[in-house]
């Protein structure tokens, strides 16, 4: 089975690149040293700041590996390409909750870079996956735990 591609706009992708090149350069050698301070206190068997140093060390390399996965698998969105008159990601979109009648910002991002507290929705959230390939003034309806939610597309742009 083929691996999922992980689909990136361009400042998904350049997080993703900082936070490996911090991971790789800064934070191995800063938990390494860590590990040989604690070392040095003798008996590692007591040693709480050893083990701590040592989980610490175990989540890096997990991290480093995702991110390698992740990026091993990338697929970019290049934004600037982006069609505005329908709804794809990388764009930017203003919609109008209909019941509560209240505006929203989302760009909509691949899941691996969703966000929602920083308006980031994913592709395959319901209401991501609603608003794909919607155009400006479609409604649409987005079912969720059996709830029917309708919004209004006010606005497309492109996010940069």
């Amino acid at each position: 089975m083929a691996e999922k591609k992980n689909i990136l706009t361009y400042e998904g992708l350049k997080q993703l690149e900082d936070e490996l090149q911090d991971l790789k350069v800064n934070r191995r050698k800063q938990v390494a040293q860590k590990i040989k301070e604690a070392r040095e206190q003798g008996d590692l068997s007591e040693n709480a700041e050893y083990d701590a140093a040592k989980d610490e060390q175990r989540d890096i390399e997990a991290r480093i590996e995702e991110i390698d996965k992740i990026l091993k698998n990338a697929e970019v969105v290049v934004e600037d390409e982006v069609d505005v008159g329908t709804i794809n990601i990388g764009c930017l979109v203003r919609i109008l909750d209909m019941e509560f009648d209240d505006e929203l910002l989302y760009k909509i991002v691949g899941s691996t870079e969703a966000n929602s507290l920083k308006g980031k929705i994913s592709n395959e959230s319901p209401v991501g996956k609603a608003l794909i390939g919607a155009r400006k003034d479609d409604e649409i309806e987005v079912e969720i735990n059996g709830n029917i939610f309708k919004y209004k597309v006010l606005e497309i742009q492109k996010s940069n």
